[in-house]
C-alpha cells in the first residue's frame, strides 16, 4: 500500500475532485458516455504522472454483441494504445454510475500499472520453467507442449490476485478523483459470486477488494 500514499500525494498537491454530472436520463448507455468523460481525464493523468512512456491516451469502448457476458478488460492495439472494453451487459448490470466509473478506473489501473505486460512475463516464465522440468526428466514432444501450456498457465495467474487488489485500490483513486463515491462502486462486488481465497485463482475475495477500497478511501481522505 505505500505505493497508494506516495501517488495520493502526489495527485492531492493538483488534482481537485470533480463534481460528479447529474445524470437526467436512466439509459445506461448515455450514463457510460457521460462516466467516461470524467474517469478519462483523470485516468490518463495519473498514467502521465506515474510514466514519462507509457501510452497514456486511452481509448473507451463498448462490446454491443448480445452473445457477451458481462465483463471488462484491457487490451493493447497493435501500436501500443491502451484499450478498455466495457460489454453491454456489465453496462446493463450496473445499479449506479458509481459502479461504472470504478470499473472504468480499475481496467485504467491495470495498464498504468503495467500488469498486462507482467502477466505476459510471469506466463512465459512459467512455461520455459516447466517445460524445461518436463525435459529434464524425459518427456516426449507432447509432454513438453504440456508442461509448456500448464506452465503459462500458472505463470500467468501466479500474481493476479495481488493486481486485481492493486487495480481495485488505483481505480478508488481514479474514480474518486472523477468526482464518484468509490465506496457505492465498489457495492458491485456484493452481487458477484465470491471466488474466495482459491489457490491460484484470478481473482482475490470479495472481502479483500471492499477492505482495500476501504482502506485507499481512507488515506485520501485523511490527506485532504
Amino acid at each position: 500500500m505505500r505505493y497508494i500514499l506516495i501517488l495520493v500525494g502526489g495527485l492531492l498537491s493538483g488534482c481537485a475532485v470533480q463534481t460528479a454530472p447529474v445524470v437526467t436520463q436512466d439509459p445506461t448507455m448515455a450514463n457510460f458516455t457521460q462516466v467516461v468523460g470524467r474517469v478519462e481525464p483523470v485516468a490518463e493523468r495519473i498514467c502521465r504522472h506515474e510514466s514519462q512512456t507509457a501510452n497514456c491516451n486511452f481509448e473507451f469502448v463498448i462490446d454491443r454483441r448480445g452473445n457477451q457476458p458481462a465483463n471488462a478488460y484491457q487490451s493493447l492495439t497493435d501500436n501500443g494504445r491502451p484499450v478498455l472494453t466495457v460489454t453491454a451487459a456489465l453496462i446493463d448490470d450496473m445499479d449506479n454510475p458509481d459502479e461504472l466509473a470504478f470499473v472504468l478506473g480499475h481496467e485504467a489501473g491495470h495498464h498504468i500499472l503495467g500488469h498486462l505486460a507482467k502477466q505476459q512475463e510471469n506466463a512465459a516464465a512459467g512455461a520455459m520453467i516447466f517445460a524445461g522440468l518436463a525435459t529434464l526428466t524425459g518427456g516426449s514432444q507432447a509432454d513438453v507442449r504440456s508442461a509448456q501450456e500448464l506452465g503459462a498457465a500458472v505463470g500467468a495467474r501466479s500474481y493476479s490476485k495481488e493486481f486485481e487488489l492493486e487495480a481495485d485500490a488505483l481505480g478508488t483513486i481514479i474514480s474518486y478523483y472523477a468526482g464518484y463515491d468509490p465506496m457505492l462502486g465498489a457495492a458491485y462486488f456484493a452481487r458477484l459470486p465470491d471466488p474466495g481465497n482459491r489457490f491460484l485463482g484470478s481473482h482475490p475475495p470479495n472481502a479483500a477488494r471492499v477492505e482495500t477500497v476501504k482502506y485507499t478511501l481512507s488515506q485520501i481522505e485523511s490527506h485532504s
